[in-house]
Order: C-alpha cells, then sequence, then structure tokens
C-alpha cells in the first residue's frame, strides 16, 4: 500500500466517499421545504489497515452508507398526539353548529318560550280580544316552529357527521393500502442492501395521515411493520392491508366494521372518534333533552288550558298536540292544536270577559315541572352543556396543538435540514473532494514522470 497506485486507491476511495456525501447534502438542500422528510446523514468509515512488516498503512475512507436521521419514539409519539388532536378538532367543527344553534338569543328558542308567555300577559288586560287571542295562537305557532327547525337541523347535522363517517373510511383504507404497498417496496431494497430511507419518510407521513383519521398502533416485525387499532383490529399486516366497511345498521347510521366485527364503539381517536362521538353521544343526548323540553312545555300548557273555558263558556281542551307517551319526537311534533282563537281557555268561571285561567297558563313558566326544573331554566342548562361542552373541547385543542407544535419543533431539530448546517457540510466535502482530486492529480503527475524517464 506504500505504492503509488496504492496512494492513487486511497485518493479514489476518498473521491467517491466524498462525492457520495455531496450527492446526500445536495439531496437535503433540495429537500429541505418537503414534508416529513428526514435529513440523510454520511456515515463515513475509515478502510481496514495493511500491514507491511513493522509498518501499518491506512486504506482511505469508505462510504458506508447513507442513513435517515430519525426518533422511532418521537415519530410514535407524534402519531399518538395526532390522533387525540384530530379527534378533538373534530369534535368542535362538528360541535359549533350545534352551539349557533342554541345560542341565537334573537330567534332560538329561549326566546321563542318568553315571547309565548309574554303573549299570555298581554291578552290578561282584554281576555276577550280576538286580536289578542291570535297573538297567543301565533307566539305558540313560532315556538313550535323554533322547536321543529332546531330538532330538524340537529337531525340534519347527525346525517352530515354520517356521511363524513363513511367518507373517512374510504380515507382509511386508500391509506392502508398505500402503506401495505410501501411496506412491500421498502423490504425488497433493504433484502438487497438498499437504502430505502425516502420510502420510510413516505410510509411515515402515511402513517401520520391515517393517526388523523382513527387510532392507530405501530408493531414493528419481520415483515416491516404491522398498523391495528387500538383494541387490536388489524390494518396492516407486512404488505396486506385489511379494509374496513361502513355498513348502514337498522338505526339508520353507518357503522365501521372490520369483516363481521363492529368497531364504532371502539375507536378512540382521530377524525372518526370526534365524529362518532358527537353522532352517537352528543346530538342524541341533546335531542332527548329537546324532546324532555318540547313534552313539559306541552303537557304543562294542555293541563292549564284544560282547567279553564274558552270563550264560549265551554271547557276547554288541549292547546297542543298531546306528546308521545315517551317523549321522543316530541320536538319534532310540537304543533297547535286548535286554530280557532275562541277556543283559547283564559277564562276561569266560564264568563267571556274573565281572564283567571290567564294565570294558571301563565304560571307553567315558573313551574318546576320538567325534571324538577322551570321550562326556561332547563333550556338554560341545555344551552349550558352545549357551551361547556364547546369551551372544554377547544381548551383540549388548544392545549394538544401546543403539544403537538411542540413534538414537531423537536422532529425538526432532530431529523429537519439545515441550510446553514448543510451548507458547512457542502464546503468541507467539496474541499475534501478537491484535496482527494489534488493527490490523484499529484500521482498521475509522478507515474506520468516516472514511465518517461529517459526518453529525453
Amino acid at each position: 500500500m506504500s505504492s503509488l497506485f496504492g496512494i492513487m486507491s486511497v485518493a479514489l476511495g476518498a473521491l467517491r466517499a466524498s462525492q457520495g456525501a455531496l450527492e446526500a447534502t445536495s439531496n437535503n438542500v433540495a429537500n429541505a421545504n418537503t414534508p416529513g422528510f428526514s435529513r440523510q446523514r454520511a456515515v463515513l468509515v475509515p478502510g481496514d489497515p495493511v500491514t507491511e512488516g513493522s509498518l501499518t498503512f491506512g486504506t482511505g475512507v469508505m462510504l458506508q452508507r447513507l442513513e435517515s436521521v430519525r426518533d422511532p419514539l418521537l415519530e410514535l409519539r407524534l402519531d399518538q398526539e395526532s390522533q387525540h388532536n384530530s379527534q378533538l378538532d373534530s369534535l368542535v367543527s362538528s360541535l359549533q353548529p350545534i352551539e349557533v344553534m342554541f345560542s341565537d338569543s334573537n330567534s332560538g328558542l329561549g326566546d321563542g318560550i318568553t315571547k309565548f308567555f309574554n303573549s299570555l300577559n298581554q291578552l290578561s288586560t282584554d281576555p276577550a280580544s280576538l286580536t289578542l287571542r291570535q297573538g297567543v295562537l301565533a307566539a305558540a305557532s313560532n315556538l313550535a316552529n323554533v322547536f321543529h327547525s332546531t330538532a330538524s337541523n340537529m337531525q340534519l347535522q347527525r346525517s352530515n357527521l354520517d356521511l363524513n363517517v363513511g367518507q373517512a373510511v374510504v380515507q382509511v383504507n386508500q391509506l392502508t393500502i398505500q402503506i401495505a404497498q410501501l411496506n412491500h417496496q421498502i423490504g425488497t431494497l433493504e433484502h438487497v442492501g438498499q437504502d430505502g430511507g425516502a420510502l420510510v419518510d413516505k410510509r411515515t407521513q402515511a402513517i401520520r395521515q391515517l393517526a388523523q383519521l382513527i387510532d392507530v398502533s405501530t408493531i414493528q416485525t419481520g415483515n416491516g411493520i404491522a398498523l391495528t387499532t387500538s383494541n387490536g383490529t388489524a390494518l396492516v399486516a407486512g404488505d396486506q392491508s385489511l379494509a374496513l366497511t361502513a355498513q348502514l345498521q337498522p338505526d339508520g347510521m353507518l357503522h365501521v366494521f372490520s369483516q363481521a366485527q363492529d368497531l364504532t364503539a371502539q375507536l378512540t381517536g382521530g377524525k372518526l372518534a370526534g365524529l362518532l362521538q358527537v353522532r352517537d353521544q352528543s346530538i342524541p343526548s341533546l335531542l332527548g333533552n329537546l324532546d324532555t323540553l318540547a313534552a313539559g312545555l306541552a303537557n304543562g300548557l294542555n293541563s292549564a288550558n284544560r282547567g279553564g273555558f274558552d270563550l264560549s263558556g265551554a271547557v276547554g281542551g288541549d292547546l297542543l298536540v298531546p306528546p308521545p307517551a315517551s317523549g321522543r319526537g316530541a320536538a319534532a311534533s310540537f304543533a297547535l292544536a286548535i286554530n280557532d282563537a275562541s277556543l283559547l281557555a283564559a277564562s276561569s268561571d266560564g264568563s267571556p270577559g274573565s281572564g283567571g285561567n290567564l294565570a294558571v297558563l301563565s304560571a307553567v313558566h315558573d313551574q318546576a315541572t320538567i325534571q324538577g326544573r322551570t321550562p326556561t331554566e332547563f333550556y338554560a342548562d341545555l344551552v349550558a352543556s352545549v357551551g361547556s361542552e364547546v369551551s372544554s373541547g377547544t381548551a383540549q385543542l388548544d392545549a394538544s396543538q401546543l403539544i403537538l407544535r411542540q413534538l414537531q419543533d423537536q422532529r425538526g431539530a432532530i431529523s429537519g435540514v439545515s441550510l446553514d448546517e448543510e451548507a458547512a457540510n457542502l464546503l468541507q466535502y467539496q474541499r475534501a473532494y478537491q484535496a482527494a482530486a489534488r493527490v490523484i492529480t499529484a500521482v498521475n503527475d509522478i507515474l506520468d514522470s516516472a514511465i518517461h524517464l529517459g526518453k529525453d
């Protein structure tokens, strides 16, 4: 190795190593703004030394490999936080339209209830006035319309969420197919000793996108990675993907199935979990409370109206259509039972000018007949529960976004590309390349001179 050809071999190895390092650095610079890219680092190792007599000669440098710089534990933590963040984002964005339905003080249920009881107070000034009586029926009709529109809008929101569930399942299947294909490609490259870092980055990005849709657990196997849901349902096994299906069930909603297993109630993370929580828990609970309010108002007002007499002196009947015995659907069926204003039972003794029963009708406003609360108190609690759920979800989402940004910053510090660092590396490898080239030039000149010795 002490020969000129040995020196040439060392210089040539240095040239190749520096060239490979320059290519890796150039690739890093080119992908500085590529989402999910992990910077590559050239791993340079000294060649095995050669001993000649009492002397030991180095054999130069070798480019052992190009490795992508990443922290597997940090990547897993990012996947977990992405699941949580996406779930909260889906939850809050799904609840906000519902919050608007209950927070409108000028045209919401609270306003409708207040205007109805105000119309009863106005009628008490002239119980025989058909104009004021018609005003009471108009206020009751408006209240019914608000009940109908609120219930209808909530059902529409639930149907939209159900449609989003079906679309999310399609996206999950597309990503699991992509990840399985990447598993195969990465395994093929690694089997022949090649670096699959770029494909690993693509797979990591695909897993991150999948985590935003559904709760995902990653398991390292001999055939790459396997993905399951948090309850152990397989999504990807090596180069095989297992599709989920969205099947319409008797409740009228889509349920998420893996083969014959219903996963709907078992999903705990990602967009799907947020959609399902609002669709299957929040909205049904709010609709149930809305029905309870409508049924309580209808029963209370009907009972009060039956205790009085109408304008002709006849015993009063139901003011509103009686709600279902179970109370379910009471908001959607809330409607006037009479169209004739003279049938309003304002009198307490049968005389046309009497308005004694109006006090009984008005008293419904202050009677704690709906789960121990008055109608306005029950509605106020209903509004507060919606606002509290949105407020709590928003606070958790803000905290999750902060954690996610911190994790992304940590990943950027480890795997991201620093243009300043890469510029320094470019200069370093460039000088090493130039130095190796100078050695080759020098050895070539010496060999040329040696070959031509004595010619002159």
